[in-house]
């Protein structure tokens, strides 16, 4: 659980405020305000890893906030993921979708907000574990602070280059990386997609990101996020098989 990422909520609807910090307390630390300009103030006296905020509030909006942000040095580069109908950003925030993480658009479900949300909270925190990773360049953590699945998220948004070693019970996958997308993955005899596959569900064992090495082999023939769609497809329709041949029974 990535508890080493601080979220800041602003959202002057305080049911939405508190829906929101209940589910994003599960896999980070957050702080909720209802106010844009105390927003500002709490992100230069204690900066946190990424900000979620209403576009549309009274006093200092979600947009004048984001601006208010990038024009200070020590704020500049605080991630900004910004709420919104989709009329508004589909045409009063196109200007600045470059400088935000990314967009909720609203109305949206809790749940499907709190995934959005998450994949950049993993992305974050797989960075501060890079800046703090010993001078070998080399990221050592288990999988029960971050899956498989959160991992290749990550490290596909992060447009990381890095060899990944996954280990569990006696298993070895690895899995290289050229700008977030995986290029070669080796699991026993396994090469490429199915290498891939193989691994997916792990969720407990060892995860090793040496960012000093790479591959220059190619075995997979998907992107990082059409192996992790494809190998979820296949996983699903493997349950289904499995749940009939139960019924059968």
């Amino acid at each position: 659980m990535p508890s080493n990422v601080k979220v800041l909520i602003v959202d002057d609807n305080p049911m939405i405020l508190e829906m929101l910090r209940v589910a994003v307390a599960q896999f980070a630390t957050v702080q909720t305000l209802s106010d844009g300009a105390d927003a500002l103030l709490k992100a230069i006296d204690d900066k946190p890893d990424l900000i979620l905020a209403d576009y549309a509030m009274g006093g200092v909006d979600g947009l004048q906030l984001l601006q208010k942000l990038k024009s200070r040095p020590n704020t500049a580069g605080i991630p900004v993921i910004l709420m919104a109908a989709k009329a508004d950003v589909n045409e009063k925030l196109k200007t600045v979708q470059d400088t935000v993480e990314d967009f909720l658009s609203k109305p949206f479900f809790i749940k499907e907000a709190a995934a959005k949300i998450k994949k950049v909270v993993d992305k974050i925190s797989l960075e501060k574990m890079a800046r703090e990773a010993p001078a070998d360049s080399v990221l050592r953590g288990s999988l029960a602070q971050m899956n498989v699945l959160d991992l290749l998220q990550s490290l596909d948004m992060g447009r990381k280059t890095c060899a990944l070693a996954l280990t569990n019970n006696g298993e070895e996958c690895r899995m290289y990386f050229s700008d977030g997308q995986i290029n070669h993955a080796q699991f026993g005899k396994l090469k490429g997609d199915e290498a891939v596959y193989k691994v997916l569900t792990w969720t407990e064992g060892n995860f090793e990101i040496d960012f000093k090495q790479s591959s220059k082999e190619q075995t997979t023939t998907q992107s990082t996020q059409g192996l992790l769609l494809e190998g979820l497809r296949l996983l699903d329709e493997a349950n289904r098989d499995a749940e009939e041949n139960v019924l059968e029974a």
